[in-house]
């Protein structure tokens, strides 16, 4: 009996040990509020964890950590700190203070071990904590830019954090996963420290170089890149019969806009091809090279009038002039510019003046003429109207000159059959003629 009741009192100690140990854990608690990140040692030989805070720092002087320890004992309680010397691989005193608060702080901490007891009676309560002012350094440069390609150049320091094992002293040094980026504005465009760019863009700007690591620090470096490159481009606008397919009639004046990037005013060079179909025309079974050009202008947005009929290419060369490259670049819309072929359409009725507004003219419509005669007769044979233009350069006024309103000196002419006879030159060389009647109705 006796025997029982000695081993009942041994392990109603051990868990009375366990107890008080678990008590005093759950009423110590060290912590770091302003730390940028955390980790959690991993010691070789000691057989417990401790916390690890780290703060972001922007040099290597710097000592901005902090460790609070609380407690939920109450009444005057004697907070101890101690920090770790890793030369005697002991903890020396570093602060103390008697307080009946429930938390104590201490800041502007260098790296290292720190260990709080807070103790009130017989009550210890223990805990410790690892601190790291963890800091980088980064410088970014442009290291070489041409025509082809520009490199951007990096370089970087970062701290080294060692904690200490507390059983033997052995160091370990924490993985902080560095990594960096080269960013244009917040995109990414580089994972690489020293990266190589090709394609360079045609407007000035700024690289950044951010060096960082997974505990939420890093280092910025801004360098100032200066394009060397030119992007040749242009819009056009003119009288558009076809938006779409920048068909028009001719003659058909363009008004170029020159908007390439960064290019030096005065080294443009603009190349207007002759007709697409008379250059392959042109070219099927010649011994040497046919001219295609037709023109070269060198205006920074030039006005240009196409006067036949045909399918026509354009190109810009924009240049940018330093005084060590000169880079060039070329630009021609997807799209050919087509002036369009001549034609004559007649029609074959016409009410003037019947009440409705509709219909009054007889309007003939013709297209990409450089010259037309209009001939309308009566039923004798007498001509009631006549218009004619040998250079028709201006072929929405032309077509409004055109016009018959249905009167002869004036007066209205009578309702019945006139006869119609329209001769004409395209502008892509073709005689164009339409002969036929016509019906004046009027109301009576």
């Amino acid at each position: 009996m006796y025997l029982k009741e000695e081993g009942f009192m041994k392990r109603s100690l051990y868990l009375a040990g366990i107890l008080i140990l678990f008590s005093q854990l759950l009423n110590a608690q060290i912590t770091a509020p302003q730390s940028t990140g955390s980790d959690v040692t991993q010691y070789p030989a000691f057989l417990e964890n401790d916390s690890i805070f780290i703060f972001c720092t922007t040099d290597s002087l710097s000592e901005v950590g902090a460790l609070a320890v609380s407690t939920a004992l109450e009444g005057t309680k004697t907070f101890l700190w101690e920090k770790y010397n890793e030369e005697t691989a002991a903890f020396e005193f570093f602060a103390q203070e008697s307080s009946d608060a429930a938390s104590h702080q201490i800041s502007n901490l260098g790296n290292g071990c720190y260990r709080a007891t807070v103790t009130l009676g017989s009550t210890t309560n223990i805990h410790r904590a690892w601190v790291f002012n963890n800091w980088a350094l980064a410088e970014g440069s442009v290291a070489s830019s041409d025509c082809e390609s520009f490199s951007l150049a990096g370089t970087f320091r970062a701290a080294t954090l060692t904690y200490y094992d507390l059983s033997d002293n052995t160091p370990v040094d924490l993985f902080k996963d560095v990594k960096v980026q080269w960013l244009d504005g917040s995109e990414v465009v580089s994972t690489l420290l020293n990266p190589e760019f090709f394609d360079p863009p045609a407007e000035d700007g700024n690289f950044t170089l951010r060096v960082y690591d997974k505990y939420g620090c890093e280092a910025r470096s801004t360098v100032a890149y200066e394009s060397l490159v030119t992007q040749a481009e242009f819009t056009v606008q003119a009288n558009w019969t076809n938006p779409g397919g920048l068909v028009g009639e001719a003659p058909l004046t363009v008004t170029f806009t020159n908007t390439s990037k960064n290019a030096t005013p005065g080294y443009y060079e603009w190349f207007f091809y002759r007709d697409m179909d008379e250059i392959t025309e042109e070219s099927q079974g010649a011994s040497e090279p046919v001219d295609s050009i037709l023109i070269v202008a060198y205006d920074d947005s030039p006005i240009y009038t196409y006067q036949s009929s045909g399918r026509y290419l354009v190109k810009l060369v924009a240049k940018k002039v330093t005084q060590t490259h000169t880079c060039v670049d070329t630009f021609a819309l997807e799209k050919l510019i087509v002036a369009d072929t001549s034609s004559i359409i007649v029609p074959n009725v016409f009410t003037p003046n019947n009440g409705d507004d509709v219909n009054n003219e007889f309007k003939i419509k013709f297209w990409s003429m450089k010259s037309i005669e209009i001939t309308i007769v009566n039923r004798w044979g007498k001509r009631v109207h006549y218009w004619r233009s040998g250079d028709i350069q201006d072929p929405e006024n032309a077509r409004v000159e055109a016009v018959w309103d249905g009167t002869i000196n004036g007066r209205n002419a009578s309702p019945g059959v006139y006869y119609y006879d329209v001769v004409g030159r395209g502008r892509d060389g073709r005689k164009q003629t339409k002969h036929g009647f016509l019906h004046l109705f009027r109301n009576k």
